[in-house]
């Protein structure tokens, strides 16, 4: 069963996302994709709904504050 969030981000986007929550001088570098990389990301939660009940309900910003949080308590 595919769990994750039916809300398609690019990795860049998320990236960007990060870089701008922890106020980082990172640099998003591109490189050409594997051949075999999905050009969708969006995965179909039907199944998890149906059998347990389950979609996604911490939005990603929110998320990702508290894994900053976790990591930045983690990282000397």
């Amino acid at each position: 069963m595919n769990i994750g969030n039916p809300r398609e981000m690019t990795i860049e986007q998320i990236a960007r996302t990060i870089i701008e929550m922890t106020g980082a001088s990172s640099r998003i570098v591109f490189r050409p994709l594997p051949t075999d990389d999905p050009k969708v990301r969006q995965p179909d939660i039907t199944r998890a709904r149906t059998l347990l009940h389950w979609e996604p309900k911490v939005p990603l910003e929110q998320g990702l504050v508290k894994t900053i949080d976790y990591f930045r308590t983690k990282v000397v």
